[in-house]
């Protein structure tokens, strides 16, 4: 750790000015603390075939409520997605019951219903060959416009 230091304290010596370096800011410049009231994004995840939330699921969901306690949220948009086994009728089904169980479970942590943009693509873009499953599609995107309240 000392010879980083060091390292650092030699090289700011030496006069780096000359390489078209501008002048270090003081570390409170540079480190700030991230706001939490700012757009943020998340995904869902859920088993295969279902629309049930996982214990993951739930937490993910717990955890960007928490983050965003205090924000005023304008908009949140809740796409379920399903990957491209089964009939296109079935995974749009699916994928409207997996926005759905999401978009309610948001709701019971307190975010206003009233702000839910609730969609379904269910297979739509997903490919695969035959027998390969996609646990990526099957999810839910949710994409939250929050900002300080006012």
């Amino acid at each position: 750790m000392r010879a980083i230091v060091v390292t650092a304290a030699v090289l700011a010596g030496v006069g780096l000015s000359g390489c078209g370096m501008t002048k270090m800011s003081t570390r409170e410049q540079l480190v700030a603390t991230p706001a939490t009231c700012v757009a943020q994004r998340f995904d869902v995840y859920f088993a295969d075939s279902e629309a049930g939330l996982t214990p993951a699921a739930r937490q993910a969901i717990g955890a960007t409520a928490e983050l965003l306690k205090g924000c005023k949220i304008n908009r949140v948009q809740v796409l379920g997605l399903a990957d491209a086994r089964g009939g296109q009728a079935a995974n749009l089904n699916l994928s409207e019951r997996r926005a759905q169980a999401v978009a309610a479970a948001l709701t019971e942590a307190g975010w206003p219903a009233p702000v839910f943009d609730v969609s379904a693509a269910g297979d739509s873009g997903a490919t695969t060959d035959a027998g390969v499953r996609e646990p990526l599609r099957r999810r839910t995107e949710v994409l939250v416009e929050a900002v300080n309240p006012t």
